[in-house]
């Protein structure tokens, strides 16, 4: 009886020490949370598979624990909970702010209690917070510019924007139109809110369609939607000669509509097909999010990180589209910029998802939030 009460004793002694240990162990890691804005589009989705990842990737796993909570297009609900998060102890928050300003207070809160604010792609204003993103500018001004001479300066053109009030659609629209103002022939006759979406950008082309038909427009300048503009084209019996060109956005089905050639390609169907359309392709990287992350762990870690990191833009036109034929990390970092329908069938999904910085993350990342091992 003695020894069954002793072994009992010490199984339970080794119980609790367990649980001790593990209670340890979990309030030894940081806490940190991602905070997005609007999730209604493919990019966003993509974007939070590719933090998730990076938060259970070696590097990060055993360091953080990350909460994920989504405010939708709503600024003071975002507040609410950027200011929930510092109370439950948050020591970094990483961020798809929906406003660049409209946080400002609530960050300035976080970061007076000590709490990392990173944002990611759209940016937030408040000097604490640390922004990682491209040049929204030349992603508005580029491909704006390419639109205007492959039209030869002059023509009807149809802009399709983005998710509103955030940094990213601001500074796009406005660099876009103002390249266009420098082109007296060039006629904005129509203009949509996409929302970084295929299914809106499709929803608004078709209103604008039915009032200005596909004979009366010239070019298109979309910040999404470029793969369901071709398709409607399509739809609309126009032949791939007569097809107006597209400045837009990195989706992969709009990539492998720009690829000249069908050679390689496997699991193309319908209007999902290479046939060389007149277009250039930019992007922001869905990897954005996973670099604030990593730079933020960096930063609660001691090391230095910058307050703003300005990452390359994808920019590509016809010819510089090359196919991705089974997504290996060693065939992105040679350069391709598409993949396989065969291996992504959903044409919105965004193909920029390389980066030098963040070797954790790849396409099984951007898939379904799984990180490289």
């Amino acid at each position: 009886m003695r020894k069954h009460l002793a072994k009992l004793t010490m199984a339970c002694a080794l119980a609790t020490s367990a649980v001790f240990a593990a209670t340890q162990a979990a309030e030894a890691k940081y806490k940190v949370y991602l905070s997005m804005s609007y999730i209604g589009n493919d990019w966003q989705a993509e974007a939070a598979n590719m933090v998730k990842a990076m938060a259970a990737s070696k590097s990060l796993r055993d360091k953080i624990t990350l909460d994920v909570q989504v405010a939708g297009p709503n600024a003071q609900r975002q507040i609410q909970q950027i200011n929930a998060m510092v109370q439950a102890g948050a020591k970094a928050i990483v961020v798809y702010p929906i406003s660049p300003t409209a946080l400002n207070q609530a960050v300035k809160n976080a970061c007076d209690k000590g709490v990392l604010i990173f944002a990611y792609d759209s940016i937030i204003t408040e000097p604490c917070a640390y922004n990682t993103t491209i040049d929204q500018d030349a992603a508005g001004a580029q491909p704006a510019e390419w639109l205007a001479k492959q039209l030869g300066g002059k023509g009807n053109i149809v802009v399709i924007t983005g998710v509103p009030g955030t940094s990213v659609d601001t500074a796009r629209t406005k660099a876009a139109k103002e390249v266009f103002a420098k082109y007296p022939g060039i006629k904005i006759i129509a203009e949509g809110n996409g929302m970084w979406s295929q299914a809106v950008a499709r929803s608004e082309l078709s209103k604008i369609v039915a009032t200005h038909p596909w004979t009366e427009i010239d070019g298109l300048w979309m910040q999404a939607g470029c793969y369901t503009a071709e398709s409607m084209q399509d739809e609309a019996g126009i032949a791939d000669k007569d097809k107006k060109p597209c400045a837009g956005e990195g989706s992969n089905g709009h990539r492998i509509q720009m690829l000249k050639s069908a050679e390689g390609i496997e699991g193309a169907g319908g209007t999902y097909r290479p046939m060389g359309y007149p277009s250039i392709s930019y992007a922001s990287p869905p990897y954005s999010g996973a670099l604030a992350l990593k730079n933020a762990v960096a930063k609660l870690e001691g090391k230095e990180v910058p307050k703003l990191t300005t990452l390359p833009l994808p920019l590509y036109t016809n010819d510089q589209i090359k196919l991705c034929k089974e997504g290996t990390w060693k065939e992105m970092a040679d350069g391709c910029n598409v993949f396989q329908p065969a291996i992504i069938s959903n044409p919105g999904w965004f193909a920029s998802i390389y980066s030098k910085d963040t070797p954790e993350v790849g396409l099984p990342a951007a898939l379904v939030g799984q990180p490289e091992e």
